[in-house]
């Protein structure tokens, strides 16, 4: 009886000492591994979109460093550099990949395996990225910031600013499909509200020049810059030819309306940015993202630079101003 007390004792005390050890030696939790993709780390204007991402995956409970690791890969404006960036990200590995822009094709023409989470300015559908908004089947989801569909309805507001506009020249990449996508929507939108499209498509640095040229000899009675990383380099060129020569501008970013464009109109690229956390965070989790619906945009911002329309001597209609998000006096 006391040999059999005393190897009870004994066991007890040996489980007990035996207990952290074997908390100790069970595996931790694993850290996802999200691949950011883009072609400039921001947006004109100083936006920083990685940090909106970020920001959302924190706002999620995610905490870098513990939960999530973020491998961040930029072409820095070189669109060239995307597919090796994107396959630097594959041979990682990474669990899912974000892409910005330009970037979603490149992404996607490097993996069929690891889910792809995008926001892009084109319509991905038109673009064969998905097959639906609805389903859109393979490794990729995201968001779609219905650039091409804001088309129309920036064209209505700068004509709504105007009072009237008969012909805008439309100033856009033509190498890029998703730009070009953007243009086609607005060739579409601009018989039904009575508008001419005097079409400037550029490729390289000349083309910007003789871009100008054409509107100086055959000037139109506004501007409508479709902004990407290739008519960014531009945007100081652009904006001094179009004060000089008085050229209302609409943008489809907010960042030239700061510096000095007339006005902007299109979603909270923030909001966006943040939104795409929420995706990352279901696939994470299990979700396939052939399964997740491709969002829209839910936050819009009407941005007018009221110091702009003075100096061309407009006067913004009160009803607009009131719609207005942002004034710039």
């Amino acid at each position: 009886m006391w040999y059999s007390a005393v190897g009870c004792l004994v066991t007890l005390t040996l489980s007990f000492l035996a207990a952290p050890l074997a908390a100790d030696a069970q595996p931790s939790a694993k850290v996802a591994r999200i691949g950011y993709l883009s072609v400039v780390r921001g947006a004109p204007g100083g936006v920083s979109l990685e940090e909106a991402f970020r920001q959302g995956l924190q706002d999620l409970g995610y905490v870098e460093g513990k939960t999530i690791a973020i491998a961040s890969r930029s072409a820095e404006g070189k669109p060239e550099r995307l597919p090796a960036l994107a396959a630097e990200l594959v041979q990682l590995p990474v669990d899912v990949i974000v892409a910005q822009g330009q970037a979603v094709q490149a992404a996607k023409d490097t993996t069929t395996t690891i889910p792809i989470v995008m926001v892009t300015g084109g319509d991905p559908v038109a673009l064969g990225l998905v097959a639906s908004l609805a389903r859109p089947g393979g490794n990729i989801t995201g968001l779609s910031l219905m650039s091409a569909e804001l088309a129309g309805k920036r064209l209505e507001l700068l004509k709504e600013a105007m009072g009237s506009l008969g012909r805008v020249a439309v100033l856009w990449n033509a190498r890029d499909a998703f730009m070009t996508n953007i243009f086609s929507e607005i060739q579409t939108a601009a018989p039904v509200l009575g508008v001419t499209v005097q079409p400037l498509g550029v490729q390289e640095a000349k083309d910007i020049d003789s871009a100008i040229a054409t509107m100086t000899e055959e000037r139109p009675d506004a501007l409508f810059m479709i902004t990407d990383v290739v008519t960014s380099r531009y945007m100081r060129q652009v904006l001094d030819f179009a004060a000089q020569h008085q050229l209302p501008t609409m943008f489809q970013n907010r960042g030239p309306v700061a510096e000095g464009g007339l006005m902007y109109y299109g979603p909270s690229l923030t909001d966006a940015y943040r939104r795409a956390a929420s995706s990352v965070d279901r696939i994470l989790k299990g979700a396939k993202p052939g399964d997740l619906p491709v969002e829209q945009p839910m936050k819009f911002e009407l941005v007018i630079n009221l110091k702009t329309a003075k100096a061309l001597g407009l006067t913004i209609p009160p009803t607009l101003l009131f719609q207005a998000d942002e004034v710039i006096q």
